[in-house]
């Protein structure tokens, strides 16, 4: 981390802020397209500082992340995370069409515990069909398993990495306090900020299309109409020839008959 580094007072490293400034502002122009481009962003902070904080602020895009425990293998294993997704839901499920109702007692007691255990570890990535498109990690010695899978996948990762973390791996590195709530707090407001951006000029590119949908259907109907017409007009002499001998020989068969 020394290129990040501004100077060492009393034993402490204090971060360059300008290269802070530059770094959150490539990091949140990089997650704005991969948004942009429909794809999502999986956020990882199981740190207790960080917990809340990325929640809230996430939570706010629909964005998923993990802020329990990170299952093992939630990336390279990701259908049988989705399977676990899937129970969870299936539980929803007889909740909802009364089949809960026909349990017994001890039954209902462990079904309701297993569905709050995948809730708390899951319920925030409920939503998240396939692999995303990136993460972005507050801490990457903590979460140094997340960070091994998504290189494993060649997922590109985004982190706040502190002082005293190696920043070999991360893809896109923030230099920042990863420590301080506070800090947390001002880099997940710019990226999430970013995050937003895309998610509207995605939803008003949908909309555009959608309008001129129509008129694109009109522009490509024309050309076929006219190509119809000419093929029936190019018919027609045709038919006319077929029927001006027949009325050519109608005077000479009226003059033999005379």
């Amino acid at each position: 981390m020394a290129p990040y580094i501004f100077m060492e007072k009393n034993g402490i490293h204090i971060i360059d802020l300008h290269k802070t400034v530059v770094k959150i502002d490539e990091a949140a122009a990089a997650l704005k397209q991969i948004v942009k481009s429909g794809r999502r962003v999986l956020f990882v902070a199981t740190k207790k500082q960080a917990k809340d904080v990325v929640a809230e602020t996430v939570a706010a895009v629909n964005m998923p992340y993990v802020t329990e425990r990170w299952p093992g293998g939630m990336l390279t294993n990701f259908p049988t995370i989705r399977k676990a997704v899937k129970k969870m839901a299936t539980i929803d499920k007889f909740t909802a069409d009364g089949t809960y109702d026909n349990f017994s007692k001890r039954e209902k007691l462990q079904i309701s515990r297993q569905r709050a255990k995948l809730e708390k570890n899951l319920g925030s990535i409920a939503d998240l069909t396939r692999l995303p498109a990136a993460i972005f990690v507050v801490d990457v010695q903590k979460e140094a398993n997340a960070v091994k899978e998504a290189k494993r996948l060649n997922i590109p990762v985004f982190a706040m990495v502190d002082t005293c973390c190696d920043p070999t791996d991360i893809d896109y590195v923030i230099p920042a306090n990863d420590d301080a709530t506070k800090s947390i707090a001002v880099v997940l407001e710019a990226v999430t900020a970013a995050i937003a951006e895309g998610l509207t000029e995605r939803k008003l590119e949908k909309e555009k299309e959608a309008a001129e949908a129509p008129k694109k259907e009109d522009r490509e109907a024309k050309p076929r109409i006219r190509k119809v017409v000419k093929a029936e007009s190019a018919k027609a002499p045709a038919a006319e020839a077929v029927e001006t001998p027949a009325a050519a020989e109608a005077p000479a068969a009226e003059a033999a008959a005379e």
